[in-house]
């Protein structure tokens, strides 16, 4: 039998590689004959990627990535992204949004022709895009990164938690990812999304807190009544890039064994459909309960960083 998914000799590009989906998603494209070029902060070793260290907060990190890429880019993975529990509101939204759009606009419309495609790894927190989207419009027709970013600080104040910046970034992606599939479709370019459930990854420990503890976050798994792991998510990633999804475009495609299911037969409550970007969330007693009960991972990560100061800005840059 041919080849049905076609990776073989083709460029592909990965965020967030050095671990979870991203990781596994790179490893498969390999074994798979894929040219794999795997961008992270955090440093990838296989001998048979190119790796390139890169900070997706900063525009300048992301250029200078982009300049070891080749010129034409078959398959982008935009698999990178952070839950917010750890980092600020501003950061959690570029990593998540912004640098996905800016790499799509700067890059990949110049170096994709037709048969290339796209696919960001979005959320199931990200749903119901389509209803809330004037939260977050002006940042899909924002013309550029500082336009975008005068946006975000419009949006937030400082002391914002980071968690809120989650769902609507994840809201944000899918509705561009639609907006984009129409635009590139007459160039021969698919895009899509894909939404995974919760899975084990190296964010578990923030969602486990976000959810109220691992039972709590088990519960929302659904039918399933696990989490996936990264390889049964990394596969249908892969697929909806492949030749074999060759006519699936503009399709955010929801991962979770049946969860959302639940949600739509009213087993389960649908916890998602509300605001996610209202100015209530933006009131100081909300906020101190939000970091009060992300205590744990807070002093978590001060502590690791106390512990390992081996990679500057400098260098990631």
């Amino acid at each position: 039998m041919n080849d049905l998914l076609n990776y073989k000799d083709k460029i592909c590009v990965v965020t967030g590689c050095a671990s979870g989906i991203g990781k596994a998603c790179s490893e498969i494209l390999i074994n798979l004959g894929a040219k794999v070029y795997a961008l992270d902060r955090n440093e990838f070793i296989n001998e048979k990627v190119t790796f390139i260290k890169v900070d997706l907060n900063n525009k300048e990190s992301i250029d200078k990535a982009f300049k070891k890429i080749p010129n034409h880019i078959d398959s982008f993975f935009g698999v990178a992204g952070l839950s917010g529990a750890i980092t600020n509101y501003y950061t959690t939204f570029t990593v998540n949004f912004i640098a996905n759009k800016y790499i799509t606009e700067e890059y990949l419309k110049k170096r994709m022709t037709q048969g290339s495609s796209i696919c960001y790894v979005t959320s199931c927190g990200g749903l119901h895009w389509e209803k809330y989207y004037q939260e977050f419009e002006d940042f899909i027709l924002a013309e550029s990164w500082e336009e975008m970013m005068d946006l975000l600080y419009e949006q937030a104040n400082e002391d914002t938690v980071g968690i809120m910046a989650y769902p609507l970034s994840k809201r944000a992606m899918n509705y561009y990812m639609a907006k984009e599939a129409v635009e590139l479709g007459d160039a021969g370019i698919r895009v899509n999304s894909l939404l995974p459930g919760s899975t084990d990854t190296g964010m578990t420990a923030e969602f486990e807190v976000e959810a109220g503890g691992n039972d709590a976050l088990i519960a929302e798994t659904g039918v399933a009544r696990r989490l996936a792991t990264p390889e049964e998510m990394a596969l249908p990633l892969i697929f909806l890039n492949s030749d074999m999804a060759g006519f699936v475009s503009g399709i955010p495609f929801i991962v979770d064994y049946g969860s959302n299911a639940l949600v739509n037969l009213k087993v389960k409550k649908d916890r998602m459909d509300t605001k996610v970007g209202s100015k209530l969330l933006n009131l100081k007693f909300v906020q101190n309960i939000l970091k009060k009960k992300l205590e744990p991972l807070t002093e978590q990560k001060e502590n690791d960083e106390q512990e390992d100061n081996t990679t500057t800005d400098e260098e990631v840059l």
